[in-house]
């Protein structure tokens, strides 16, 4: 292996600062174990800057959220000739997008719940959909926004003007009916699903806080669930990473309700920039398989070096 020049991105400015700083000390304390020369940059808007000053190898993308996971980041490096980790700029926009990713994936066969985009105002009016129902912002991660609206929930019926949700950051949401049952995810890296996980919060639901505090999910992995569902889960996250254009690693994300078998498995959405932190579910299944944290991070590498690299200005 040759040493490189790795600049990591992490940080920026989305709602997912925090565990993107995370992730990105993670991959850099795990390069520099392997031997590359790293440099660190907490994204500002300066960023560009900052990049052609450091000339980089490759860097890698560490950011969760805008504008490090919806194109932007990679239209960015790709306009300097830079290479990256994970997937491009085409790819990053529609999977930011839940609209734009049940628009790709459906016709293909991927199981995908119905819904809707509504207006926020509107929701003070009515109901979109039957209770139960999930709202969630079109373009964010890690449950970031997300509202569950029951009966028996405290939003109000309809939802109140005063009641703290998404509708008070944005303008529209997407709504989807609930979908009762288990949270299930699926890595895949390489061109192949690294295992099954499920998701059993303590209390509540896998929320943001769930996701990223210490000891108030059970990660059980592998998933304890029938083989014909496992498979299931490993199948439609590799067609998904497939059609979408993925590179390095995904994670696709289901709810499966445990009462319809086969037919209760939904996919929820695709993730381009999985988290890599202690608790994220990327580098857990890698363990699992018998792969480390650094073996993980340099497999990301790996496959970012071997691919074919636009070149801009002569410089690849």
């Amino acid at each position: 292996m040759n040493p490189l020049h790795i600049a990591v991105l992490m940080g920026g400015w989305s709602a997912e600062r925090d565990v993107s700083l995370m992730s990105g000390a993670g991959v850099a304390d795990a390069l520099e174990s392997l031997g590359h020369r790293v440099t660190r940059i907490d994204m500002d808007r300066q960023v560009a800057a900052r990049l052609a000053e450091a000339r980089p190898d490759l860097v890698f993308n560490a950011l969760h959220g805008t504008p490090g996971e919806d194109g932007s980041v990679q239209g960015l490096l790709d306009l300097m000739g830079l290479r990256y980790t994970h997937s491009g700029l085409a790819t990053s926009v529609i999977a930011i997008d839940k609209v734009l990713t049940k628009q790709a994936l459906v016709p293909a066969g991927i199981p995908m719940p119905g819904g809707r985009i509504v207006k926020s105002a509107d929701l003070f009016e009515a109901d979109p959909m039957a209770r139960p129902y999930v709202l969630k912002p079109v373009n964010e991660g890690s449950s970031v926004g997300v509202a569950i609206v029951t009966d028996e929930g405290n939003y109000g019926n309809p939802i109140a003007r005063d009641a703290t949700g998404p509708w008070i950051d944005f303008d529209e949401l997407l709504a989807e009916p609930y979908i009762r049952g288990r949270e299930l995810t699926t890595a895949v890296l390489g061109g192949a699903a690294l295992g099954v996980t499920e998701l059993i919060p303590k209390s509540g639901w896998y929320d943001y806080d769930a996701k990223y505090t210490d000891g108030m999910t059970v990660h059980e992995c592998p998933a304890n669930i029938p083989d014909e569902i496992a498979e299931a889960c490993k199948s439609l996250a590799l067609e998904a990473h497939r059609l979408l254009g993925c590179k390095g690693a995904s994670r696709s994300d289901f709810r499966w309700d445990d009462e319809r078998g086969v037919d209760g498995l939904f996919l929820l959405e695709v993730n381009t920039q999985p988290g890599m932190t202690p608790l994220s579910l990327v580098p857990e299944q890698a363990r699992h398989i018998g792969m480390s944290y650094a073996a993980l991070v340099q497999a990301i590498v790996d496959e970012a070096m071997a691919a074919d690299w636009p070149v801009v200005d002569g410089t690849p």
